[in-house]
């Protein structure tokens, strides 16, 4: 039991890696990018192109990756999700899903239905692990949760304490009056942008290293970003953390009860928080309307 519950902590760290950039990128843009996951495999499909043909290591490929993944980012926000997000909430969903069906069907058409992975590149870290009390725990989990925990707490400090973060901070909330105070909000949804791909390049590089991806491999990990966003909260990339960590036991919890539990704990997870937060929100809406209302009469508390 206490096995299964250093591993799924572990699996957490990879999915709270998957998540912070849709959640970066709905908390600035108030977009939800149906393409997160196809992206991330298209940056780990060039990891692996980069690793393969010059023999690097997938650590120095993935910095080499992560210039790319921003400009990619930038050229994405600037031709098509600026442009979508003029035309309601509905057309950048559509936008992205239809960008992800491209991207996925590009990927099959160049590199065909194998599947590649990262781990033979890695040599003996691919299987090492750490004897803990007689525990075996992988060394290169240990890494992508390490690594999970430098990219959100790095996010959160840029947030909170840089320029650029104030700057992020305040387009995020209203972009109109953002602009009228000098911050260019074109400009901080473009690095936005850049910075969330670079979180996609990473996390596309982890799940290389962890197992194995293909063409379509895109899909699956967008639902497990967006299961553990809803569970931690889109608001706190650190909630993203705890919500991919829940995501995670419940997977283990229900692998336990089941042999095919694995998914469905998950999945059962998700809905109550899902849920959970839809009733919640409509009781707090009520409550600011009775309260308004209240005022409004010059009513006592």
């Amino acid at each position: 039991m206490i096995n299964s519950l250093i591993q799924a902590i572990l699996l957490g760290g990879y999915y709270a890696l998957v998540a912070c950039g849709l959640a970066f990128m709905f908390q600035v843009m108030r977009i939800i990018n149906l393409a997160h996951g196809s992206l991330a495999i298209l940056s780990a499909y060039i990891v692996w192109e980069i690793t393969d043909l010059l023999g690097l290591s997938p650590f120095i490929s993935v910095l080499m990756v992560l210039p790319i993944m921003a400009i990619i980012g930038l050229i994405l926000q600037r031709i098509i999700l600026e442009r979508a997000a003029k035309g309601g909430e509905l057309l950048p969903v559509l936008t992205t899903f239809g960008l992800a069906i491209v991207i996925d069907n590009l990927l099959f058409q160049q590199f065909g239905a194998n599947t590649r992975s990262l781990s033979p590149y890695l040599g003996d870290l691919s299987w090492e692990s750490y004897e803990i009390m007689g525990l075996w725990i992988g060394k290169l989990p240990i890494i992508v949760l390490l690594t999970a925990v430098v990219v959100i707490g790095g996010l959160d400090l840029v947030l909170r304490f840089t320029p650029l973060g104030r700057q992020i901070r305040a387009t995020a909330f209203d972009p109109d009056t953002a602009g009228l105070v000098g911050i260019d909000a074109r400009k901080v949804a473009g690095i936005s942008a850049a910075i969330a791909m670079m979180t996609v390049a990473i996390s596309g590089t982890a799940l290389g290293l962890r197992g194995t991806f293909d063409a379509y491999a895109g899909g699956p990990q967008l639902l497990f970003a967006f299961e553990a966003t809803i569970i931690g909260g889109a608001s706190s990339l650190w909630g993203v953390f705890i919500g991919g960590i829940i995501l995670a036991m419940a997977q283990s919890l229900g692998a336990l009860i089941h042999p095919q539990g694995f998914l469905l704990g998950g999945h059962f997870v998700f809905l109550v928080f899902l849920f959970a937060r839809i009733y919640l929100g409509n009781h707090a809406l009520l409550f600011k309307h009775w309260l308004s209302k209240c005022f409004a009469k010059g009513g006592v508390l």
